[in-house]
């Protein structure tokens, strides 16, 4: 069964810049993860920026993020591919907001936030050998 995590849990809102909880990964086999970003509330003239960091030990989680999601200012969804499958020290994700406001009406900024992160399943053997028989027959 596919792992599923929550770096962001569904209906956060989101009203100062900060970081999520640290979530052990080690029971992942690919250690690739699709990412889920859903913003289903939000203000006018604001943006909020959203990485994920990751740590061998859940405490240092270092200098630079593993991935940068795109700037959001809108309610929607944005997906992406975390692949750590080539960093076997990092055990732990955690998520970063930063949140901008430049309007004039209500100067805090606020975002109510989802990201949630599936395990991409591994590919079958079978079906790479199928391919190989496909294009040798073509």
């Amino acid at each position: 069964m596919a792992l599923e995590l929550a770096l962001i849990r569904t209906g956060s809102k989101l009203e100062t810049n900060g970081d999520g909880e640290p979530v052990n990964v080690s029971a992942s086999k690919t250690r690739a993860f699709l990412c889920h970003l859903i913003v289903s509330d939000q203000i006018e003239q604001e943006s909020l920026d959203v990485s994920i960091w990751g740590s061998a030990d859940g405490r240092d989680f270092g200098k630079r993020p593993l991935l940068i999601l795109p700037q959001q200012f809108y309610r929607g969804t944005t997906k992406m591919v975390l692949d750590i499958s080539l960093r076997p020290e990092v055990t732990f994700l955690r998520a970063k907001w930063e949140l901008n406001r430049w309007g004039r009406v209500s100067p805090t900024p606020m975002f109510v936030v989802d990201l949630r992160l599936e395990e991409i399943p591994p590919m079958s053997r079978e079906t790479a050998s199928r391919r190989v028989v496909l294009a040798s027959q073509a």
